[in-house]
This record gives structure tokens, sequence and C-alpha cells, in this order.
């Protein structure tokens, strides 16, 4: 059983596709084949089964890939293989865990600078959630950009910016025009964006901290089209301000500085201590770092 079989069971566990396996190795589909019916003589076992969502493991593949993952890293480690990657012509997959945050305000600017540098690598993005510590950890997933206070031992993290909270409401509000005072923040209609790593649970627990009592008529999980609902009714929304000034450039809102002092936080890139010295790794993260670190 050797480096590279165990590698490649590993990139089908992770992609579930035996073309992205072959892409992300830069190896042909039909070794990746050969490879597979090797491992499955081997341990006897289909390990992969094909299905309408890709080639799903087995129990027996599940069971084997923590062990087969130790023995990847040990067996590098005593061959001192030193991984290279050139992103002009790798065709691989990133897979990075966004809140709605970070994928309103930062992927733009990222997905231009990839088709510059890396024209053949692709980018997935899902969204942060529980899920996300374990998915660092297996390398299912490659970063965490956005907000996670709850990461602890066993990750490293590089902060990229500070962000402040402003509020947000149509352009021609019938009843906000030149401020924002805490009256007036009171008695409106508020829309409050609920996904994790948004910050929200920030504004919530300092309000509730002051005695304020916001009037919530509408929960939403992300942002995705949070600009067209602000622009076109009376409701408020407080949120990060690089989400806001994304909102005010593409919709017809204003922004205010919340009428009362609300706490700030960090956007970081997160990932696994697994990953630290991993080539591909270290390559985007430096890319994220070059275009959104505040020096």
């Amino acid at each position: 059983m050797d480096l590279k079989l165990l590698s490649i069971f590993d990139e089908v566990y992770k992609t579930r596709s035996v073309s992205r396996a072959g892409e992300n190795l830069g190896m042909p589909q039909s070794s990746i084949s050969i490879a597979l019916a090797r491992l499955r003589r081997h341990f006897g076992d289909p390990l992969f089964v094909r299905t309408s969502d890709g080639m799903q493991p087995t129990p027996h593949a599940t069971s084997l890939v923590a062990p087969v993952r130790q023995a990847l890293e040990l067996l590098r480690a005593v061959t001192r293989q030193q991984a290279i990657f050139d992103p002009a012509k790798a065709q691989r997959s990133f897979r990075v865990c966004m809140t709605g945050i970070t994928h309103l305000v930062l992927l733009p600017q990222l997905m231009n600078r990839l088709s510059e540098v890396a024209p053949s690598v692709r980018v997935e993005i899902t969204h942060i959630s529980s899920r996300t510590p374990k998915m660092l950890e297996s390398g299912d997933a490659d970063l965490a950009v956005g907000f996670m206070p709850e990461l602890e031992a066993g990750f490293y993290q590089q902060k990229l910016f500070d962000q402040r909270f402003v509020c947000v409401v149509r352009k021609d509000h019938p009843r906000i025009h030149s401020r924002l005072t805490q009256g007036m923040f009171r008695r409106e209609k508020h829309v409050v964006v609920s996904a994790a790593g948004a910050g929200n649970e920030l504004v919530e627990r300092e309000l509730d901290r002051l005695g304020v009592q916001r009037n919530i008529s509408l929960h939403l999980p992300d942002f995705l089209g949070i600009g067209a609902l602000v622009a076109q009714t009376d409701l408020m929304i407080t949120v990060p301000e690089r989400v806001a000034e994304t909102l005010l450039r593409i919709a017809e809102v204003k922004l205010f500085k919340p009428p009362f002092t609300l706490p700030g936080f960090a956007i970081k890139q997160h990932w696994h201590e697994r990953y630290q010295q991993d080539p591909s790794n270290k390559w985007l993260r430096s890319v994220i770092a070059d275009l959104f670190l505040e020096r």
C-alpha cells in the first residue's frame, strides 16, 4: 500500500468524485479507476458506490479514512515529500466555508484574482456551521473565512480586518432622514439575519445588556437579496460596515451610525494545524491575505 494509493483514497473520499480526484491529483480518470480497483481488492470492499450524489463511501471506507490520513502524514514525514503547488497549472478545487458577510464582500475580489493567477482552480463555497471545525480538521474544507470565536485548540487563524456595525434603511425612508435617534431605532421595524458568523449575536447581547428591545418583524437565514429588500420597504437592518458599503453600491439605501454603542469584531481566515505546511493551503491563504489583510 503506497503513498499514491492512499492519496487517491483520501481524495476520492473528500471530493466524492473520480474525475475531480484525478484533476486535484493531476492524474487521468482512468488511473484513478485502476487505483480504486486495487484498493477494493486489497480491502475486500467496494469502498465507494456511485449514487446521484456522487461516489458515496461505504461504512468500511468511512472507518478507514482516519487511519489512512494518519498513515499519509507519517509517510510524507518519513519520505520528506516536498509537494509543489503551481497555481498557474493547478486544476484542483478548494472548498471554503464562508459567512454571508464574506460571501457578499470578499468573494467577487477573490474570484477575480483567482481567474488571473490560477485560471483552472475551482472554488466551492459552503456556509459556516457547527460542522465547520470537523470539516477543517478532516480536510473536507480547506479554509473558513469569517467570525468564528468558537474555534479552539488545533486551529490557526489570521486576522484580516475589523468590522463595526451600521444601520441601513432605504434612501427615501419616510421617517428617517438625516439622523437616526434612539427613539427611531426603537420604533422602526427591523430585519435580523441569523446566519452563523455574521456577528448578530454580539448586537443582540449588547442591546439586551442596555435594555433595548428591537421591533423585529423579519428573520432571515442569510444576506441574500437584502439590498433589494431594504430598498423597497421601510425595514431597518443592522449589519457589519463592509456589508453596508456593498449595499450602498448596489441598492438605493443610506447608512447611519447606530444610536447605541455596539461592539466590533474581526473577520479572520482559519485553518487546521494539519494543513499549516500544505503548499496549496498556504498559497490560498496568501492570496486571501494579499487581498484583504489590513496593514
